[in-house]
């Protein structure tokens, strides 16, 4: 009988042996579900890079050096980052069809798939900004007024005031922001494409690149309004107001001329 109660177990063994063996599950899982993730997602990362080299290749290469070191025909692109290549390559500014002041935007010849493996290679070249994420980019609940103080001190002197765009020194020009979707707008805020200079997050954080976005879209949105009529670019009422004055009172010149004119040949004859 001593024997027997000696091996008798305790009823709460059972219990203990169960969570030990739950934990030992969840112990294996946490070690080596993450790794296999992690390694699911450096492999597709791999893959992306290797096509994005062949695309490099074919399409950039000849301008930016096969190591993207740049040549005579085309800058470095070491250090561009991934939000560069999709702003130039999505806006068909690249690849470019000759030299030029400035590359224009045209149609778009690579699928978003081949541009995001692009920008996978070039990011592999060196670290640099990163291509926004669509809640990054999105301006929903965004203060359209900041954003319209932002534009004004930061952007409106190349852009004027409602992002109609204007010309610059030396054959560039800063381009329309009518229809421009919102992350293209922020990437280039984050590069600075062209002639215009970057604001990274250090110096323009991501709620007040919002705010930008918001106020373009807004002041270029279908509900909005010009109570002047014509907008003329929307370069304010002084510019507008000379238009008015040099044509208006030009005009009224012109026909007064010729009434002048007829009224004299009427009193000849």
């Amino acid at each position: 009988m001593k024997k027997l109660s000696a091996r008798r177990r305790h009823p709460l063994a059972a219990v203990v042996v169960l969570l030990l063996a739950l934990a030992a599950t969840g112990g294996l899982y946490a070690a080596f579900a993450p790794a296999g993730n992690a390694q699911a997602d450096e492999t597709a990362q791999s893959l992306a890079i290797d096509e994005g080299k062949k695309l490099y290749t074919v399409g950039c290469a000849s301008c930016h050096g096969t190591g993207g070191q740049g040549t005579t025909d085309g800058p470095s692109l070491v250090g561009v980052g991934s939000a560069a290549v999709d702003f130039q390559v999505a806006t068909g500014r690249m690849p470019a069809q000759q030299p030029g002041a400035q590359v224009p935007k045209k149609p778009v010849i690579y699928t978003q798939a081949e541009i995001d493996q692009l920008a996978a290679y070039v990011a592999s070249l060196g670290a640099g900004p990163i291509t926004p994420t669509d809640k990054q980019v999105d301006p929903a609940g965004a203060d359209v007024a900041k954003g319209g103080e932002l534009f004004r001190n930061n952007c409106a002197q190349c852009h004027n005031f409602t992002g109609k765009g204007g010309a610059l020194t030396k054959g560039k020009y800063a381009p329309d922001l009518e229809g421009v979707s919102p992350k293209h707008i922020y990437e280039a805020m984050q590069t600075g494409p062209q002639s215009m200079p970057s604001f990274p997050d250090t110096t323009m954080p991501e709620q007040e690149k919002k705010d930008i976005i918001a106020y373009i879209q807004t002041v270029n949105g279908e509900e909005s309004e010009s109570p002047g009529g014509l907008a003329l670019g929307g370069l304010g009422p002084v510019s507008e107001g000379l238009f008015a004055w040099i044509f208006g009172l030009g005009s009224l010149v012109a026909v007064a001329v010729w009434v002048a004119a007829h009224t004299a040949k009427a009193k000849k004859s």
